[in-house]
């Protein structure tokens, strides 16, 4: 791999989470006391979603209203049955290397895409069964340097990436190029080398799409170009000041993160930007002795700060119209999973944070008393900074956000016995009110690591919920078998 390989994509928090993901597994051996009961529960469950009647209606997941240049938002609706079937399964073969990383998963209506050292592929969403789920392979100059989580509401997405030929440059290591992708063809729609970005790396570049616009960073210079020319916009290379762009947040604005001064005596501030222009249009200066920020949302602007720790302990919820703080939220009993890893663009990626047009939920730390419910996930009003509804996992299941979905939240719901199916709902905090999306188990022996947001990414579009690894790891015992890359879950009921 060019940019050589990092001995690890985990900060200090993957030494919690193991002790985290340990606890979890020990509870499970008290699962046999309760399987009576459980069967109980499942069986009523099912019954009362059956009869409710919701299984009616059929996925609707269009944008309404978005310009084919927005950030995608679509709105989900329960399917025509929650029982799940796999639609989509793909192996990686032939792991050359003991590690292969698979930093970007993108969905649409027709297929699931990977990003997968030097290349992105595209699966069909259709059938486990079919023998060949490949729809295209898109080769890439160099292995991929940083991943957007957004995509448009037309189903395409950027990515950074190595040039060519950088060994023989010399610049081996160096993340200067980015390129737009219709993830429905494969089709590269433009490619363009970033100015003066000797100094993009694996570990410090971002990339964020809003409002028709592309934008990246990379600590030492910034660029944005237009979303469906590929013309440059504006950019930013002054690497003799002391302040500079760190990274962007998308979506429906753009937020920036300047960092001044380096190590101990760095200071930030997040910067609503116009997009086409590049023009600063409120600051909000983060508070000395804050250690790290991340940009979990643009709008509402929410920044996530590690005050005297290495992990995140607060939330910082800030005026969109000019950046006035608003209320702190405290991640004491919380877990964001902010800092997952150091690599591939994470500044606006934290795993156990999902904020909608006005709440931000967050899962909570794990449990450790065996009788009670795994973990939590807590809405909180984003002007007030106040918890106004809590949803529970229960026992032997945990539970993390996946994504808004209008005013309701995704969750999935994992487990830890054959008993008790895998679970996708949508929850409405206003009413309490869940609604099964699907049911189903995932592979025994892949269970534990799709099912942990800090090895794998959960994403739910249309109808249909996908896992995918971040990293493709071979078993030395067995190095030419091969290993799982994604799977996908959909509806096991005919559509009318």
């Amino acid at each position: 791999m060019g940019f050589g390989p990092p001995p690890s994509m985990y900060t200090q928090s993957a030494l919690a989470a193991d002790e985290s993901r340990a606890r979890r597994r020990r509870r499970v051996l008290g699962a046999g006391v309760a399987v009576a009961v459980v069967l109980a529960c499942l069986g009523a469950g099912l019954f009362w979603y059956h009869s409710d009647g919701r299984n009616q209606g059929r996925t609707d997941a269009k944008a309404a209203g978005q310009a084919p240049d927005a950030v995608r938002e679509t709105l989900e609706k329960p399917s025509v049955s929650p029982e799940g079937q796999v639609v989509v399964k793909h192996d990686e073969a032939k792991l050359t290397d003991k590690t292969r990383y698979a930093p970007g998963t993108w969905a649409t209506g027709k297929i699931v895409a990977r990003a997968v050292a030097n290349r992105i592929d595209g699966y069909k969403i259709g059938s486990q069964w079919d023998s060949d789920n490949t729809a295209w392979t898109l080769p890439l100059d160099g292995h991929v340097c940083a991943v957007s989580r957004d995509v448009t509401a037309d189903g395409r997405t950027a990515v950074v990436v190595q040039p060519a030929r950088a060994q023989k440059s010399g610049k081996t290591g160096i993340c200067n190029e980015v390129l737009m992708v219709d993830l429905d063809t494969g089709k590269k729609l433009w490619q363009k080398k970033m100015p003066s970005a000797d100094f993009a790396y694996v570990t410090n570049t971002n990339i964020a799409l809003t409002k028709g616009v592309v934008a990246i960073a990379w600590g030492l210079g910034a660029v944005a170009y237009d979303m469906d020319s590929g013309d440059r916009l504006w950019n930013n290379t002054l690497a003799s000041s002391q302040c500079h762009d760190e990274g962007y947040a998308g979506g429906r604005a753009l937020l920036g993160l300047v960092k001044c001064g380096e190590w101990d005596n760095a200071t930030y501030r997040v910067e609503k930007i116009e997009p086409r222009t590049g023009k600063t249009l409120w600051r909000y200066s983060v508070s000395k002795g804050v250690q790290a920020v991340y940009l979990p949302s643009a709008d509402p602007p929410v920044i996530a700060v590690s005050a005297g720790d290495v992990l995140v302990t607060d939330l910082i919820t800030l005026d969109p119209k000019n950046g006035g703080r608003l209320a702190t939220i405290s991640m004491s009993k919380y877990k964001p999973d902010c800092d997952v890893g150091m690599y591939f663009g994470l500044l606006d990626k934290c795993y156990g944070i999902v904020v909608s047009r006005d709440r931000i939920f967050v899962k909570s730390k794990d449990e450790t008393d065996i009788a009670k419910p795994e973990n939590h996930i807590t809405a909180f009003d984003p002007e007030k900074g106040t918890a106004v509804a809590t949803f529970d996992g229960r026992p032997f299941q945990s539970v993390f956000p996946v994504r808004a979905n209008g005013d309701d939240l995704i969750i999935y719901r994992s487990t830890l016995d054959d008993v008790q199916p895998a679970a996708v709902v949508d929850w409405n905090p206003r009413t309490d009110k869940e609604t099964p999306y699907l049911l189903f188990h995932l592979p025994e022996d892949d269970e534990g690591a799709l099912s942990d947001p800090e090895q794998s990414v959960v994403v739910y579009e249309q109808g249909h919920v996908f896992f995918a690894g971040r990293e493709l790891s071979r078993d030395d015992a067995h190095p030419k078998d091969p290993v799982l890359s994604v799977i996908g879950v959909g509806t096991a009921g005919l559509k009318h």
